[in-house]
C-alpha cells in the first residue's frame, strides 16, 4: 500500500479497494499520510467521486480508525446531525429537549466549516465550557445529564479529524462522498441506536439545489442503514438564516430565548420536527405528531432548559448559566444597525455571503489556526418576506473594530435583496427520506 498510488488511482478516475481505503484511513490516523497527501486525496475524491460502495467502504474505514463506544443506559441512544447552515443552532435546543423526553444524546459535533457555523464554536462562547472531554468524562456527562455535546476525542474516528481539518482549507467541503464519510464515521462510532439527519437546501447550505440535497440525503441514509444504524433524513430550508442571528455568542443567546423565554419561530419548529422523528423511531412516541408535541412540551415547561443548564455545568460552564446567561456571554465593542437602502419586501438572502461576512468579522476561520472571536456576528436579522421601509434596520453588526464593521456592512447589504413584489416563502421542511 502506498499513499501516492492510491491518490494516483483516484486522480485517474479509478476507485480504490476497501483495503486501500482502510489503509489510507489508518495512515490519516497515525500520521503516516502527510497533510499534503490528505489534501490531494480530498481533492481527487471531490473531483472524481467514489460511488456508493467505495463511499460506504471509506465511511466504515474512518469509523474503525479509532474506538467505537458502547452504551448501557436505560433509554435509547439518539442523535441528530445537520449538514451545515447559517443561524442553525438546532443541536443546542434539541439535545437537552430529547434528554428531557427520556433519551440519551451523546452528540459528537464539529466546528465551523466553509461559510457555515459550528456547534462546538458556539458552545465555547460560554465561559469555561469544555468540548474536548475524554471518553470517561463524556460518558459521565451523558449518564448524569442525558446529553453532552463534544468534539471527537483523539480515539473517535481520528482519520476524520485529520481529513475534516484539511477539507476546510482546501476547498473540498462540498464533496458528497467526503461529507457522508465525515458525518457518519463520527456518528456511527458513538454507538447510536437512531439518527436523524438535517440536510439543508438553499443559499446558506453547502448544497444549493434540490437535486444535490436529495442526493446527499439518500447517500447518508443508505450508508448509515448499511452500517446498521436506523436513519431518517429531513431536507429543510436554508434560503434564510434559521435563527435571526449568526455568530457564536449571538446564537447561544437565541437558544436561550427559545429555552428560557418561550420564543418560537423557525428554530423551535425545526427542532421539534427533527426531535419528533427521533422519538417516534425510538418508540418513545406513538407517532410523529406525538413526538413533536413531546419536544414542544419539554421546552414550554422548562425541562429542556433545565437539562441544558445541567449539561453546561457538567462540561465546565457556569452553574447558573440559564438563569442569567447575558452576563456570561461576551459582547462586541462595536454594534451597528444597518438600515434598509429602500422600501419593499425582503425577497432573498445570499446565505453564503452572510456566513462569509461573519467569518470576515472573526467569527469563523479563514485558515485552520485562526482564533475565533465569539462575540462578533450578525443579530436581529430581518425575516425573509418581511416588509421594510427605507431606513428601517435590516440587522445589527457586532464587530471588534469599526473598519471590520464597515466591510461587513457592504457585504450584508449586497447579500439581501429587496423587491417591490412580495416573494413566495419556501416551506421549512421539503421532504423526509427513509431507507
Amino acid at each position: 500500500m502506498d499513499a501516492r498510488a492510491i491518490i494516483a488511482k483516484l486522480r485517474g478516475g479509478d476507485v480504490p479497494s476497501a483495503q486501500e481505503l482502510a489503509w489510507f484511513a489508518v495512515g490519516l490516523s497515525d500520521g503516516s499520510v502527510s497533510d499534503a497527501q490528505a489534501g490531494a486525496f480530498a481533492m481527487a475524491v471531490c473531483l472524481n467521486g467514489l460511488g456508493a460502495q467505495a463511499r460506504s467502504d471509506l465511511t466504515v474505514a474512518m469509523r474503525d480508525s479509532g474506538d467505537r463506544l458502547r452504551w448501557g443506559l436505560p433509554g435509547p441512544i439518539l442523535d441528530k446531525h445537520s449538514t451545515g447552515g447559517i443561524g442553525d443552532c438546532v443541536s443546542l435546543v434539541l439535545a437537552p429537549a430529547l434528554a428531557a423526553c427520556g433519551a440519551y444524546v451523546p452528540m459528537i459535533s464539529g466546528r465551523g466549516l466553509g461559510h457555515t457555523g459550528g456547534t462546538l464554536d458556539k458552545l465555547e462562547a460560554i465561559p469555561g465550557l469544555r468540548v474536548d472531554l475524554d471518553e470517561g468524562a463524556f460518558r459521565r456527562v451523558v449518564n448524569e445529564t442525558g446529553s453532552a455535546i463534544v468534539s471527537a476525542t483523539a480515539n473517535i474516528a481520528p482519520a476524520d479529524k485529520r481529513l475534516y481539518a484539511v477539507r476546510d482549507v482546501t476547498a473540498t467541503v462540498e464533496s458528497l462522498d467526503l461529507i457522508t464519510a465525515s458525518i457518519l464515521s463520527k456518528k456511527l462510532a458513538a454507538g447510536l441506536e437512531n439518527l436523524v439527519l438535517d440536510v439543508k437546501l438553499g443559499s446558506g447550505a453547502l448544497m444549493k439545489s434540490a437535486e444535490e440535497s436529495r442526493a446527499l440525503a439518500q447517500s447518508l441514509v443508505q450508508t448509515a442503514q448499511l452500517a446498521g444504524c436506523p436513519t431518517t433524513a429531513v431536507i429543510s430550508d436554508m434560503s434564510a438564516p434559521l435563527a435571526p442571528a449568526l455568530g457564536n455568542a449571538l446564537e447561544i443567546d437565541e437558544v436561550m430565548q427559545v429555552l428560557c423565554k418561550g420564543k418560537g419561530g423557525r428554530l423551535l419548529e425545526l427542532s421539534a420536527a427533527l426531535g419528533g422523528v427521533l422519538l417516534e423511531n425510538a418508540g418513545l412516541a406513538t407517532d410523529l405528531d406525538a413526538g413533536i408535541e413531546m419536544i414542544l412540551k419539554s421546552v414550554a415547561d422548562g425541562r429542556a432548559a433545565e437539562a441544558f443548564g445541567k449539561m453546561v455545568f457538567a462540561q465546565g460552564g457556569p452553574v447558573a448559566f440559564t438563569e442569567n446567561w447575558s452576563r456570561f456571554l461576551p459582547e462586541a465593542s462595536v454594534i451597528r444597525e444597518i438600515p434598509a437602502p429602500k422600501s419593499g419586501y425582503v425577497a432573498s438572502f445570499d446565505g453564503e455571503a452572510l456566513g462569509l461576512a461573519v467569518i470576515g468579522l472573526g467569527g469563523g476561520r479563514q485558515v485552520e489556526s485562526d482564533v475565533v472571536d465569539p462575540a462578533v456576528g450578525l443579530s436581529d436579522v430581518v425575516s425573509l418576506g418581511a416588509k421594510v421601509s427605507k431606513g428601517q434596520p435590516l440587522l445589527k453588526i457586532h464587530a471588534a473594530r469599526e473598519d471590520a464593521a464597515d466591510r461587513a456592512a457592504q457585504q450584508v447589504l449586497a447579500a439581501i435583496e429587496i423587491t417591490e413584489a412580495q416573494p413566495d416563502l419556501p416551506p421549512l421542511i421539503y421532504e423526509r427520506i427513509v431507507a
